[in-house]
């Protein structure tokens, strides 16, 4: 492979760091050269006898693109813009290819669930308190940064963006550096965070010292059920 890569990337370390960050959209399958393109960006192929190092094509780019925006952007990700495909080259004998319609082999994947903290909820009042009593701390929040580690979704919140509705065994100190934790989320959808720049209503529970997303829901002002949450909040008691 070549260094720097067409990403940038001037070390192996650097390389392995960046990378590991693809590895939830790989696992995704969103499409079957997703592998091929990503490959191309951190490892491209180096040969003796030419200067420069081998682009993928436009179309390679074009199509593994029409497969995974829709997902990346399902988990609140927009298509960055190092992968603007038009930085790439039209398709010719020095670039890389997507797979030939005859080598095409589909890709069978089911569809994802969505993740049950993110579900919608048709609550009445008295069940919105009851959801708020059996959490142990209810926040609004907007997000800072979103990452994976061992399949689980990390969020961490905007410091200034934090409004404290309830906590029961969380301190405010363990709140300066928030962490939360929404289980499983690689193998989920949550299409109530497709807005990053949003606010949000998280509750939910501390877990072996982690604070765990029960209920995510995105705030919206003046909408009737967050009216409701804020009523129901102001008369919390459990």
């Amino acid at each position: 492979m070549r260094l720097p890569n067409l990403l940038g990337h001037e070390t192996m370390k650097e390389v392995l760091q960046q990378a590991s960050s693809w590895i939830p959209l790989v696992q995704k399958q969103c499409h079957p050269d997703t592998r091929k393109f990503l490959c191309s960006l951190f490892a491209p192929v180096c040969l003796d006898d030419l200067d420069e190092p081998i682009q993928p094509c436009r179309s390679l780019c074009e199509t593994v693109k029409q497969g995974c925006a829709p997902v990346m952007s399902a988990f609140g990700f927009p298509w960055p813009d190092m992968l603007d495909c038009n930085r790439f080259p039209p398709d010719n004998d020095l670039c890389i290819p997507p797979a030939s319609i005859d080598n095409f082999v589909p890709v069978t994947r089911e569809v994802p669930k969505v993740c049950d903290a993110c579900k919608e909820k048709d609550e009445n009042d008295n069940e919105i308190v009851d959801n708020l009593c059996k959490n142990d701390f209810a926040l609004k929040i907007k997000v800072k940064e979103i990452s994976y580690m061992n399949g689980d979704t990390k969020i961490i919140p905007e410091t200034k963006s934090k409004t404290i509705y309830k906590l029961s065994g969380v301190t405010e100190r363990e709140l300066r550096k928030t962490v939360l934790w929404l289980k499983d989320g690689l193998q989920c959808t949550c299409d109530e965070m497709n807005d990053i720049n949003a606010a949000y209503l998280v509750m939910g529970q501390k877990m072996g010292g982690n604070l765990v997303i029960t209920s995510l829901k995105r705030w919206q002002r003046g909408q009737r059920e967050f009216k409701r949450i804020s009523r129901s909040i102001r008369k919390l008691q459990c």
